[in-house]
């Protein structure tokens, strides 16, 4: 029963669709769900480290193309290695012209919460081959306490399983009260 609901561009046709279902349900059985309203994320999407013309997708069959949280500390120094950027080596911002250095910044902007003219600043006199690693080290460490939260959580199945099943207890226990009032609107209690 969510009124705001933070979604991605690639995710509003999903949200007009519960919107819809839910101003339907009131119109038919009286005011029970609030119609859910966007909240649009001001970031920036990250392209793919391939192909920086599209966006990065977990979905890339190019392996290369997207960082996973998950991925070891070498496998994201070797995905920003093989980052595509141009002949330029100076490190500059323009996404039309420069799109795969421009990618990069992007990136290091999002994983350390700088502004892209102090990713920049801190970028000057680097070349992009020294800037890819620098990237890549920012990410690995943005990553690592949840890398590491993950992998913890995959050593003891006993601890994820009960966490597991404690949250859908809650939920269950959230959501019943809601069915049952939905099964006494539309009649069948």
């Amino acid at each position: 029963r969510s009124t705001r609901v933070p979604v991605g561009e690639d995710q509003v046709l999903h949200l007009e669709l519960a919107q819809d279902i839910a101003q339907h349900f009131n119109k038919k059985y009286g005011e029970f769900f609030p119609v859910p309203k966007a909240i649009l994320s001001t970031t920036k999407k990250i392209k793919s480290l391939r192909d920086p013309s599209v966006k990065m997708s977990k979905s890339d069959p190019q392996k290369l193309a997207t960082v996973n949280i998950a991925d070891s500390p070498d496998e994201i120094v070797l995905k920003f290695r093989k980052a595509v950027t141009d002949f330029t080596s100076e490190v500059t911002y323009d996404p039309a012209a420069r799109p795969g250095v421009s990618n990069l910044v992007s990136i290091h902007a999002a994983v350390t919460g700088l502004s892209i003219k102090e990713v920049l600043h801190q970028a000057t006199g680097l070349d992009t081959a020294h800037y890819k690693m620098v990237v890549a080290e920012s990410v690995i460490q943005k990553f690592a306490p949840i890398r590491n939260e993950i992998k913890k959580l995959q050593e003891d199945k006993s601890h994820l399983i009960k966490v597991l099943e404690d949250g859908a207890e809650k939920a269950k226990e959230l959501a019943s009260p809601i069915y049952q009032e939905i099964r006494r609107l539309v009649g069948f209690q």
